[in-house]
C-alpha cells in the first residue's frame, strides 16, 4: 500500500521505513538526533498490571534498539469502558507508568478510544548521537551475532490462555518480557556495534532476515545455541503454537533453509512471533568478548552468541 507514496526525502531524516528499521531517526542539530517509534497491541496476559508493564518496555525497546535512549511518552489507549471495570484500565495505565518510571521516561499524556477490545502502548520519542545510530543495515560478513533474552514468549502465552503453562514458566516470561533493554543499549553502545534490531512480531527469524536483507548479507544460525524460556519446545511439541509464526515462516520463505536435524519444535520456536523481546547485536568477532562482558554487567536476562554473518544472496538464513 506504501507504493502508492514518493519516498519521503529529507536531508535530516538518517532513518525512515526502507529498511524495515525499528524506528524512526531524525537529525535536528549535529549533535541529537529523535528517535521516534509507536507500538500498542492486545492483552499478552491476563494480569492487568503486567500487560500494562510488558506494553511499556515493548514500545521502549525499538528506541533502545537503535543505539538510543527514550526520554517521553503518550499513552495509547482502547477500552471498552462501559463493559469493563475502569479499575482494569487503572492498573494497566500503572504498569505503564511504573516501567517508564524505571526507564526515566516521562509520560506526558496519551489518547484513549472506547473499544471493545483493550489495547495499550505508547508512542515514545527517544534521542540518540547522528554518529552513533544503530540500525539493522549495518551487519558485516564475519560479525557474530549476539542475543540478550531467550525465546518463546508467544507459544508460553498461547499455552497460558489454554490453561496449558506451568504457573512458574508464565512467571518467568513475563519477568523477561517486562525487562528493559535499556542495559543492552548501553552495552552495544560502549562496544561500538555494527547493527541490531529486537526481536518481536517476526520472531528471531523474521528479524534476522530483516537484518540480513538490509545489510545485503546471509545469516548462518546456529540453533542449539539458542537461549530458550523454560519448557517452551515441549509447549511447542503439545500444539501451543501460533497463526503468527505459521505467517513468519511464508514471509521468510525460499530465503530459509533448515539443516536436516532441526526438529519442528525448534523451527516453530525460531518463528514463534515474540512480544518485548531481547536484541540481536551484530558485532566483529574481535569485540565480542567485550560485549558479553558488557551485558553481564548490566544484567541483560541472556547474552548468547547464535550465529554468524556470511557473504552469501542477501536475506538467505542457514539453520544448523
Amino acid at each position: 500500500m506504501l507504493r502508492q507514496f514518493a519516498d519521503v526525502a529529507h536531508p535530516d531524516l538518517l532513518v525512515g521505513i526502507e529498511t524495515r528499521d525499528d524506528a524512526g531517526v531524525f537529525r535536528v542539530r549535529e549533535d541529537m538526533a529523535l528517535v521516534q517509534t509507536v507500538d500498542f497491541f492486545t492483552p499478552i496476559v491476563d494480569d492487568p498490571y503486567w500487560y500494562g508493564a510488558i506494553a511499556a518496555a515493548n514500545s521502549f525497546s525499538d528506541v533502545y534498539a537503535m543505539g538510543g535512549t527514550p526520554l517521553t511518552a503518550l499513552n495509547l489507549v482502547c477500552f471498552p469502558i462501559d463493559s469493563a471495570p475502569a479499575e482494569m484500565l487503572a492498573e494497566i495505565l500503572r504498569g505503564g507508568y511504573d516501567k517508564a518510571q524505571e526507564a526515566g521516561v516521562v509520560i506526558l499524556g496519551g489518547h484513549s478510544v472506547d473499544d471493545p477490545e483493550p489495547k495499550y502502548g505508547m508512542a515514545v520519542t527517544g534521542v540518540v548521537h547522528p554518529d552513533k545510530v544503530v540500525t539493522n543495515a549495518g551487519a558485516k560478513p564475519g560479525d557474530l551475532l549476539v542475543l540478550t533474552k531467550p525465546l518463546g514468549s508467544g507459544i508460553i502465552t498461547t499455552a497460558a490462555k489454554f490453561d496449558e503453562c506451568p504457573p512458574d514458566v508464565l512467571d518467568e516470561a513475563i519477568r523477561v518480557m517486562a525487562s528493559l533493554n535499556h542495559g543492552a543499549a548501553k552495552a552495544m553502545q560502549e562496544v561500538e556495534v555494527h547493527a541490531a534490531t529486537d526481536v518481536t512480531g517476526f520472531g528471531l527469524l523474521g528479524h534476522l532476515y530483516q537484518m540480513a536483507l538490509a545489510s545485503r548479507v546471509a545469516v548462518r544460525l546456529f540453533s542449539q545455541r539458542v537461549p530458550l524460556l523454560p519448557e517452551v519446545e515441549r509447549l511447542a511439541m503439545q500444539g501451543n503454537t501460533t497463526r503468527g509464526g505459521s505467517l513468519n515462516r511464508e514471509y521468510v520463505g525460499e530465503h530459509l533453509q533448515w539443516g536436516a536435524a532441526i526438529s519442528l519444535a525448534m523451527q516453530h520456536v525460531l518463528l514463534d512471533p515474540q512480544t518485548s523481546g531481547g536484541l540481536i547485536i551484530a558485532v566483529a568477532a574481535d569485540r565480542v568478548d567485550e560485549l558479553l562482558q558488557r551485558l553481564q554487567v548490566y544484567q541483560t536476562p541472556c547474552a548468547a552468541v547464535i550465529g554468524e554473518v556470511q557473504e552469501g544472496q542477501a536475506g538467505t538464513i542457514g539453520v544448523e
